[in-house]
C-alpha cells in the first residue's frame, strides 16, 4: 500500500491534532486513524477478554487483530461504541501498561500501517511521520504552548461536568511533554520534513485549512 497517500499529523497532547486530522480526512474523503486510541482500545479489549495486561503474548495477539473503527468522532470496537469507555481512568492506566510491552508496540505498528487504504489516510499521533509512516507525502507537526493546551483541556473537562485545576493541567502538560520527548522508543519530535504549525493563537478551521493547503502544495497542485 506504499502508493496510497498518507498525511501524518503529530504533536503533543491537546495540540488539536485529533480534531484537525479528522476534519482534514473528511475534507479529502480519506480514512482517519487516531493512533493513541489504539493503545486504549488494546487495553480495553484485554480487559473484556480477561487477558492479563502483563501477558505480552496474549495482549499482542489482541492488538494485532484489533477490530477498531474511527468515524464521526466516535470509536468502535467490534461494532460497539466505546468512545467514552476508552477514556476511563482504568483504561488509561491499562493503556500505559500495554504500551510498555515491545510485542504490543510491534503488533500495533503493523496494525496502524494496515489503515493505509485507498484513497488515502490521515493519521494522528506522536510518531506517525517519524516511525509509522516515514514515507508519508505530507507531514505536519502541530504544537501550542502548554498554557494554551491546558486551557483547551480545562474547557473540555468543565463542559463534561468534571472538576479541574488549570494550574495542575499546565504542570501535567509540561511533565507529559518531557516524558514524550525524552523516551527511548519513538520519542515525540517533528520529522525533518514536517510543516511546523503553532496553534496557540489559531482556531481549528484555520489549522485545517493550513494543513489542506500544505498537502496540496506537496502534491504539486
Amino acid at each position: 500500500m506504499s502508493g496510497v497517500p498518507v498525511l501524518a499529523i503529530d504533536g503533543p497532547s491537546a495540540s488539536g491534532k485529533g480534531t484537525v486530522a479528522e476534519r482534514v480526512a473528511r475534507a479529502l474523503g480519506f480514512h482517519f486513524l487516531d493512533s493513541g486510541a489504539l493503545y486504549r482500545l488494546t487495553a480495553l479489549a484485554a480487559m473484556k477478554a480477561g487477558v492479563a495486561l502483563d501477558d505480552e503474548v496474549g495482549v499482542a495477539a489482541l492488538a494485532a487483530a484489533l477490530p477498531a473503527t474511527f468515524r464521526d468522532g466516535m470509536v468502535w470496537l467490534a461494532g460497539e461504541d466505546v468512545t467514552d469507555a476508552i477514556r476511563a481512568e482504568a483504561v488509561g492506566e491499562g493503556a500505559s501498561k500495554v504500551a510498555a510491552l515491545p510485542a504490543v508496540r510491534a503488533a500495533l505498528l503493523d496494525r496502524q500501517r494496515a489503515y493505509r487504504q485507498p484513497p488515502g489516510l490521515v493519521a494522528d499521533g506522536r510518531d506517525m511521520g517519524t516511525v509509522v509512516f516515514p514515507d508519508a507525502e505530507t507531514k505536519v507537526f502541530l504544537t501550542a504552548s502548554a498554557e494554551a493546551r491546558a486551557e483547551r483541556r480545562y474547557k473540555q473537562l468543565i463542559e463534561k461536568g468534571n472538576s479541574a485545576s488549570l494550574l495542575a493541567l499546565v504542570a501535567d502538560m509540561q511533565a507529559r511533554d518531557a516524558r514524550d520527548t525524552a523516551r527511548a522508543v519513538a520519542p515525540l519530535k517533528p520529522a525533518p520534513d514536517a510543516l511546523l504549525l503553532d496553534t496557540t493563537h489559531m482556531g481549528i478551521e484555520a489549522a485545517v485549512q493550513a494543513v489542506l493547503d500544505h498537502h496540496r502544495t506537496q502534491q504539486g497542485n
